[in-house]
């Protein structure tokens, strides 16, 4: 439905957008999606590193250590 709207119909579209809310509505909503995008970033990231360092202490532990805390 939308593989044919190319660069013409995306201008109508931007200008619609930009004349129904205005520049400074438009504005802030772009800060913040900025803002969503970089928290989502950065949850990822420690998300990420936390997965590491679990995968880290689980080789750490040695099988004796795990017949004991069972």
């Amino acid at each position: 439905m939308l593989n044919n709207i190319g660069l013409p119909g995306l201008l109508l579209i931007a200008v619609v957008v930009l004349v129904l809310f205005g520049r400074g509505k438009i504005s802030s909503l772009m800060g913040e999606v900025g803002k969503g995008i970089t928290a989502f970033k950065k949850g990822v990231k420690e998300e990420t590193e936390e997965a590491k360092e679990s995968l880290e202490a689980a080789r750490d532990v040695t099988p004796e250590e795990e017949k004991d805390k069972v």
